[in-house]
């Protein structure tokens, strides 16, 4: 049986390395400079083009608006710009002071960041007018709670972007058939790293994988939901290079890494 006490200690300790840490990397950033976040903010939304469409489909301004799971804040960072009321909680403490850190030049906006649980969210119910939360609930260890939290703080009318990572997604269909042809006993932790691990190659304490039917089950209180296939891998054939920027906008629809869901309520 899951320990949650332990797995949020856990997730409390292990995210404190900055979701995101290894694009940061790779790019030479310092989270220290404010010119090098707004170099990984580029970076970071030139390789995801699609998580803009939805901040910038909606009208936020005047929104209440919270984020759950904050990484290096470029989301955050970018739904505050459109002039939304904006909240932010993380169950580490380094991504709250990143955040508040960014958004100190913003009237308050700093003191609405919170170090907190998606599983135990510090407001009442129907707070926002929408809440975001890209690549956070899976790893909490309850999925199910977490999802009801989000449905909990959200108004009627209201809407919930999620990201949670799709348990049919060519990764691991791929991971799978090699498994079979090579019969190698690949193990489940080299794909997992494939998602998220830290400086030391440890893995996150949990992480879950959904569906489409899991996920339209897990948001069946919302009154309509959306659920999107995003993003994909580079795959290599001897010389032959399928970059997944030419791949984003077709069969990463369909077996993509990640499952957007947009639930309205």
């Amino acid at each position: 049986m899951l320990d949650q006490r332990a797995v949020d200690e856990s997730n409390a300790d292990y995210w404190n390395m900055l979701s995101g840490w290894s694009l940061a990397e790779a790019a030479g950033i310092d989270p220290r400079s404010d010119e090098d976040l707004r170099r990984f903010d580029c970076r970071y939304l030139d390789f995801y083009p699609y998580l803009r469409g939805y901040v910038d489909s909606e009208d936020l301004r005047g929104k209440r608006v919270l984020e759950i799971g904050l990484g290096y804040g470029t989301l955050g960072q970018l739904l505050a710009s459109k002039g939304c009321e904006y909240h932010g909680v993380d169950i580490a403490p380094e991504p709250v002071a990143l955040m508040r850190r960014r958004l100190r030049t913003l009237d308050g906006a700093a003191q609405r960041i919170q170090q907190a649980s998606a599983l135990d969210l510090p407001f009442p119910d129907e707070a926002f007018d929408y809440a975001y939360t890209i690549g956070c609930l899976h790893h909490t260890g309850n999925l199910e709670r977490s999802v009801s939290e989000v449905h909990r703080v959200v108004e009627p009318g209201g809407r919930a972007v999620v990201m949670l990572y799709y348990r049919h997604s060519a990764r691991r269909l791929v991971h799978a058939l090699r498994r079979a042809v090579t019969r190698s006993g690949r193990s489940d932790d080299r794909l997992l790293s494939a998602y998220d691990v830290d400086e030391a190659g440890t893995l996150p304490p949990h992480t879950d994988f959904v569906s489409r039917s899991e996920a339209r089950r897990l948001f069946r209180s919302f009154s309509k939901v959306r659920i999107e296939a995003r993003n994909f891998d580079d795959y290599r054939l001897g010389p032959l290079v399928a970059r997944r920027t030419w791949l984003l906008g077709n069969i990463a629809r369909l077996v993509g890494l990640d499952l957007y869901i947009t639930a309205d309520k």
